[in-house]
């Protein structure tokens, strides 16, 4: 990390990180702090422990089941550890890598590997990791699980199941999950070979109905009784939302409530329950801090942009809140609307927002984009050798 160690005698007194205890990061006062401490060229990913402390929190106490961190929205060491100070004990992961990040930073977790489709090798190495949750969608998976594990006799089985297309941001109905007919024989099979049986759904990313939750228990509890099974759990999954410009979703609660709700009107208040928040537990802790290199107009050139951490503001055209950080103090300007431009040689490297900051916004200035704690730097790559390693915690 490119910070600052020397200065003149006269210069202004050092701003030296501090490390937060709950994620392990550098960690400064302020996003002012960081710019004035930083002197590296790229991109800055900032965390903010204590949203996300609170975040999980809000899940803990209200949820009405065992909170399953989804893993994939930002496996950073330092959220994953924020996450397990902050009372996570259960996460879901998708690979073995995942499973070893989790390991790394809390050895004692739980670990779930609820992607419905996965290599011999990884559920091979998963078994052998203490794993005995495992999800599926066809009887070809089923066969992998129970082959790669000797058909052994202590495994919770949970059953992917598709929904009808809801209200999601993102819907995820078309790539996994058992359709009610294959779910009904699915279910008979797996009966024979789980010490425990589950059923899981995902609703879609971004759900802004909480309704869509109750409809999909309506769903498990028709497949149920056709099939005449029955089982031990019901994982809810994620889809849980975050406020962004132009979506307000209602509070949480009223989500927890829909899911209790329901529950109990399709007989399920004595299942073990799952959820399995990604979002919703580290999208606002966390942002980027991107450079302005050169305006055109109304297009902002910047150090970040599809192929970093800006990928949903390209290719879903979301309209991430916006703030900016002046290179040199100077009035406030009227605001004005703006197209962000990312560093590398692609013409796709684009995020068409608009963006609403002061007007007089110029190069060397800093933009924070909000709210990219989930599936921000998760997507970065490398291409075109942009790219940062540098993340930070602001205590704020």
């Amino acid at each position: 990390m490119m910070f600052k160690t020397e200065f003149a005698p006269l210069a202004r007194p050092a701003i030296l990180p501090d490390i937060d205890n709950r994620s392990g990061l550098p960690a400064f006062a302020s996003v002012g702090d960081v710019l004035r401490a930083y002197e590296g060229d790229d991109a800055i990913f900032v965390l903010y422990p204590k949203k996300i402390a609170a975040a999980a929190k809000v899940f803990l106490n209200g949820f009405p089941g065992k909170v399953l961190y989804a893993v994939k929205a930002n496996p950073h060491p330092a959220v994953l550890k924020t996450l397990w100070t902050s009372g996570v004990r259960t996460f879901d992961g998708a690979s073995t890598r995942e499973s070893e990040l989790v390991r790394a930073v809390a050895p004692s977790a739980k670990l779930f590997l609820m992607h419905p489709v996965k290599s011999r090798a990884t559920i091979r190495h998963a078994y052998n990791e203490g794993v005995r949750d495992f999800a599926f969608d066809s009887s070809d998976e089923l066969a992998k699980i129970l082959e790669e594990t000797g058909y052994a006799d202590d495994l919770s089985l949970h059953l992917r199941l598709a929904l009808p297309k809801g209200e999601a941001a993102m819907p995820l109905s078309g790539k996994f999950g058992a359709t009610h007919e294959e779910a009904v024989e699915l279910l008979r099979d797996a009966r024979h070979h789980a010490a425990l049986l589950g059923v899981t759904f995902h609703v879609g990313s971004q759900c802004l109905n909480s309704a869509e939750y109750g409809r999909a228990l309506a769903w498990v509890r028709a497949i149920l009784h056709k099939a005449g099974v029955s089982i031990d759990s019901v994982d809810c999954g994620g889809g849980f939302p975050v406020a962004y410009p132009g979506m307000a979703p209602k509070p949480m609660d009223t989500y927890f409530d829909a899911i209790r709700e329901a529950l109990q009107a399709n007989g399920f208040d004595g299942l073990q329950v799952l959820g399995e928040p990604g979002r919703a537990l580290c999208a606002q802790g966390g942002s980027t801090l991107a450079r302005v290199e050169l305006r055109k107009g109304e297009d902002l050139y910047l150090n970040d942009g599809s192929y970093g951490s800006l990928f949903d503001a390209a290719q879903c055209a979301w309209k991430f809140p916006v703030k900016l950080h002046r290179a040199a103090p100077r009035p406030a300007a009227p605001s004005e609307m703006f197209r962000f431009f990312g560093p590398t040689c692609d013409s796709l490297d684009v995020m068409n927002g608009p963006f609403d900051l002061p007007g007089d916004v110029g190069e060397g200035d800093w933009i924070e984009v909000c709210h990219l704690g989930a599936y921000g730097q998760a997507l970065s790559s490398r291409f075109n050798g942009f790219y940062s390693e540098t993340t930070v915690a602001v205590m704020a």
